[in-house]
């Protein structure tokens, strides 16, 4: 496995990392959950990432119930949880001090852990000041609730603002962004977040790093009816991907066929040789899955400056 540093921080997080979204707690059950989460920690995965909002809680419980049965040193992994909200009350939404105190809490009690290493505000709210976002998180730090903090699809402006806030308060400021990339869609963080590692040390997990499959290679010949993609109408899948993008993933598939890897490790591998992107996060139902994907850790030493060059030159779409 390869191990990367959490941007500036001391941190070392797994390359390939597991997430929770609509699969734990909701389309796997607990038995195939503990599979899954049992290959990944044998194959050298240390971070697994959860959020209170995905099935309301259900992903994290799932994830706690794992916790429970296993015997891993509670100081071999990294944990993530994000706070946003899901209840109904105006209270159990957004990232007011008392929303971030008791979902943090709530996400404790739901896995089962004394803190999480990871938390993120999973989205930003306009109704909270970013100087009580900064402190809570600070306060969290300071009871050994949480050990680093970090934002999720954040603009650049309120990024600046925050470690703006730190540097003027003594406070931690925020370590790492979770946000969407790929070699399809890197408008972020070969963009907008740039300026960001360069003067803060930002770190990334990054999620959606096979763009919801397309970059396996699997709709190379059109889109199965079983798949995400085939269950959806034409006009959703115009939408959702171009035929210029899938015209990309054809010539990737045979560069990857070229360097004796599959369309898989090359898309996570690319992902991975970004000294940008911290840790890539994907999600598995089975452990075959999670074996395949780990895999992309030792591509990453094939992709030599002229396979990337080659690579840049199939993908043209680097933001300006």
């Amino acid at each position: 496995m390869l191990y990367k540093k959490l941007g500036r921080s001391g941190l070392k997080v797994s390359g390939v990392s597991i997430g929770s979204w609509t699969t734990f707690g909701e389309s796997v059950d607990d038995d195939a959950t503990l599979a899954v989460m049992e290959a990944a920690y044998d194959a050298g995965i240390n971070f697994f990432d959860g959020a209170e909002g995905y099935g309301r809680g259900a992903a994290e419980e799932a994830m706690g119930r794992v916790f429970e049965k296993v015997n891993w040193p509670r100081d071999t992994l990294v944990i993530s949880t994000k706070v946003f909200g899901f209840g109904d009350a105006p209270t159990q939404a957004g990232l007011s001090r008392k929303h971030l105190v008791e979902a943090v809490d709530a996400a404790l009690r739901r896995m089962h852990l004394d803190y999480v290493d990871m938390c993120f505000c999973h989205r930003p709210d306009p109704d909270t000041p970013l100087d009580e976002i900064a402190h809570t998180m600070n306060e969290l730090i300071a009871r050994g609730k949480i050990f680093y903090w970090g934002t999720s699809e954040f603009s650049p402006g309120d990024l600046h603002q925050l470690h703006a806030i730190a540097e003027r308060d003594g406070l931690v400021g925020p370590t790492m962004e979770q946000t969407c990339h790929s070699m399809l869609h890197r408008r972020r963080v070969d963009g907008e977040l740039r300026p960001l590692f360069d003067a803060y040390g930002l770190g990334t997990t990054i999620y959606s790093p096979l763009c919801q499959g397309v970059l396996t290679g699997k709709y190379n010949e059109g889109f199965p009816k079983d798949s995400r993609f085939g269950r959806r109408d034409a006009e959703s899948r115009k939408n959702a991907i171009s035929n210029e993008d899938l015209a990309r993933v054809r010539r990737l598939t045979m560069l990857a066929g070229d360097l004796g890897m599959t369309m898989t490790h090359l898309a996570l591998a690319w992902c991975l040789k970004n000294p940008n992107v911290s840790t890539a996060i994907t999600g598995s139902t089975r452990p075959e899955q999670v074996h395949e994907n780990v895999k992309a850790a030792d591509a990453v030493e094939k992709l030599t400056d002229e396979v990337m060059g080659r690579i840049e030159e199939i993908l043209d779409n680097a933001p300006e």
